[in-house]
């Protein structure tokens, strides 16, 4: 279990990404860019909120809290859609800023105190919701319009273009699927229990598929033709109106974060649907991996017959072998880690972008819930929350410090503000 030294250093690092995240005036924070999105001083309010409820009120919605029960439920995403928080009388940016440091501070004092696996897993959960409710602010802050807010902060490696379009093989054979507690202390419930699968072979994507890639599916009128799409899928294409990637421009450049400019033709595709994603894999005569075979992809070492705690091996992430952490802004160039490969082969498996794969979320077999039980539950498959695909990798906003390969995240398949790319598979 990490010590309480090392949870009070990431809790400070999540703090310190979130706080330059909402460093705008409050009529920014106020706007709410797009109906998918809440305004950022809702996230913000919400981030703190949540760390109250887990560390300081023990989850129990009956203890009082630092804020009167009227406002506290202001911020509880299961009681107020995205589309409505901008009409919500929400705490100002200014008091929003003073409740968040006021209960970090009573937090760090808790942790001083805290023992025990699961008190320390509340921490845990707790940094992760605040990287997780980052990406999204990072999400809405792309939506945006008008001149940048941001500027990327970080150079990118050079990348292999040679790599684009080819491909690693994965022999059939068992390997162990998800982790256990005492394996990865942070994992969440719906990354448990490891157990043992049988995966046929297959072939995946060395890379993920790249820009230049996509415009070959739209000049070969990938958009105009029903029979590489799914029935929902071309029914959603025609209601949309998709002819290409968000933020791309009809005259070949794109937008995102304020930003005009050029598409890298060797970067990874990014903001397509899954239903986008299936019909790129039909028309490359390939198809998407289920997320058991993308964790096989990422996580199995056939030589050892052991998972590996990442891609590469044991090693923290670092930027030599992932694009994490958001700073970069963008995904880098296919090829540009060579270093963070899988035992497979298979490269930037984790950041960059989020993968879709043609799996619902479902438990791992003797699932059993963690203390936020409505994390998983009800986003589970015939479970009536809606139709949602895994998607797998993290993308170039996820923080290194709540990433790791069973991580499973899950969306609608028309969503595509979300980081989200595509690693074709093949039947062998």
């Amino acid at each position: 279990m990490t010590s309480p030294e090392a949870l009070a250093t990431e809790l400070t690092r999540a703090r310190e990404r979130t706080l330059a995240l909402v460093d705008f005036d409050d009529a920014e924070l106020h706007r709410q860019y797009d109906p998918l999105m809440s305004p950022l001083v809702w996230d913000l309010a919400h981030i703190g909120q949540q760390e109250e409820f887990w560390l300081l009120r023990d989850g129990d919605p009956s203890m009082p809290g630092l804020l009167t029960p009227e406002i506290d439920s202001l911020y509880d995403a299961f009681v107020h859609s995205r589309a409505s928080r901008a009409e919500l009388p929400l705490l100002p940016p200014a008091d929003a800023r003073v409740y968040c440091a006021t209960v970090r501070d009573k937090a760090l004092e808790a942790l001083d105190r805290t023992d025990g696996d699961e008190a320390l897993f509340r921490f845990g959960l707790v940094i992760s919701h605040e990287h997780q409710h980052d990406e999204t602010m990072l999400q809405a802050l792309n939506l945006r319009a008008g001149p940048p807010l941001l500027s990327a902060g970080t150079a990118l490696p050079a990348g292999r273009a040679c790599v684009a379009g080819t491909s690693v093989l994965i022999p059939a054979g068992p390997f162990t699927l998800g982790v256990n507690a005492s394996e990865e202390h942070y994992s969440l419930d719906n990354e448990r229990p490891a157990h043992t699968v049988h995966v046929e072979g297959f072939r995946i994507g060395r890379v993920p598929v790249t820009n230049a890639q996509w415009r070959e599916f739209i000049d070969d009128g990938g958009y105009r033709t029903p029979r590489w799409w799914s029935a929902n899928g071309w029914a959603y294409r025609a209601q949309a109106g998709l002819v290409a990637p968000a933020f791309w421009n009809a005259d070949g450049s794109r937008t995102r974060f304020g930003h005009r400019e050029t598409i890298p033709d060797d970067e990874p595709v990014q903001h397509v649907t899954y239903f986008e994603a299936e019909a790129f894999a039909a028309w490359s005569g390939a198809r998407l991996p289920t997320e058991v075979e993308w964790e096989k992809a990422c996580a199995w070492d056939p030589v050892t017959g052991t998972r590996r705690r990442f891609p590469w091996g044991d090693a923290q992430p670092t930027p030599d072998l992932a694009n994490l952490g958001g700073d970069a802004l963008r995904p880098a160039p296919v090829g540009a880690y060579p270093a963070g490969a899988s035992a497979y082969g298979a490269e930037q498996m984790l950041g960059d972008v989020w993968e879709w794969t043609t799996s619902t979320l479902r438990p791992w077999p003797g699932f059993t819930p963690m203390i936020y039980d409505r994390y998983s539950e009800p986003f589970f498959d015939g479970a009536g929350a809606g139709d949602y695909r895994v998607l797998r990798g993290g993308s170039w906003a996820v923080a290194p410090d709540i990433l790791r390969p069973s991580f499973r995240n899950w969306d609608h398949p028309i969503r595509r503000q979300i980081f989200s790319g595509v690693r074709l598979a093949w039947d062998v």
